[in-house]
């Protein structure tokens, strides 16, 4: 079945930012997950997008019960494309449920609270962690550079995988 809206969580605005590309690219209505919950009657066929935290696509559970949930895709500070097992895993999806991860970025300005708590002792145990390996990826440098700095990684490349499959789904 082809998605008729996507539906997106935002902690930062990262994930929004993808949802609203994504909308821009597809033609489809973009809705947080609060708004939907007024536009879009139940069952509604639906591309849900949210944060990560451990794997976790936040959000998920909520929208999956009002909506038929097409793809999910989790936005994080890992690169595109990595962690697909461990978010299949930890957010019980179907084998068959398409599952895309996306890099999003990280401002530390933007977080309150436990979150706020919980990435200040993230950024800096890993961040040390990673400042002390010799030999680190790009992938790890990329995650150095956003727990010390920040920054935003998101991008029309990085939907490349998701608009592909809408695209199939919409027999384009």
């Amino acid at each position: 079945m082809k998605a008729t809206a996507i539906v997106y969580t935002s902690n930062t605005g990262f994930t929004e930012q993808y949802a609203r590309l994504l909308g821009q690219k597809t033609g489809l209505p973009v809705y947080a997950l609060s708004e939907a919950e007024k536009a879009l009657p139940p069952r509604s066929s639906i591309l849900y997008l949210g944060w990560l935290m451990a794997s976790k696509v936040q959000g998920y559970a909520k929208a999956a019960k009002r909506y038929q949930v097409e793809a999910v895709c989790g936005v994080g500070m890992g690169a595109t494309g990595s962690q697909l097992p461990e978010v299949r895993k930890a957010n019980q999806l179907p084998n068959d449920m398409p599952v895309f991860t996306m890099q999003g970025g990280f401002d530390m300005t933007k977080l309150r609270g436990v979150y706020k708590m919980m990435m200040t002792v993230m950024a800096k145990t890993v961040g040390k962690g990673l400042a002390e390996k010799k030999d680190r990826t790009p992938d790890e440098d990329i995650m150095l550079e956003l727990l010390n700095h920040g920054g935003n990684y998101v991008s029309e490349d990085n939907l490349a995988a998701v608009l592909a499959w809408y695209g199939k789904e919409a027999g384009e």
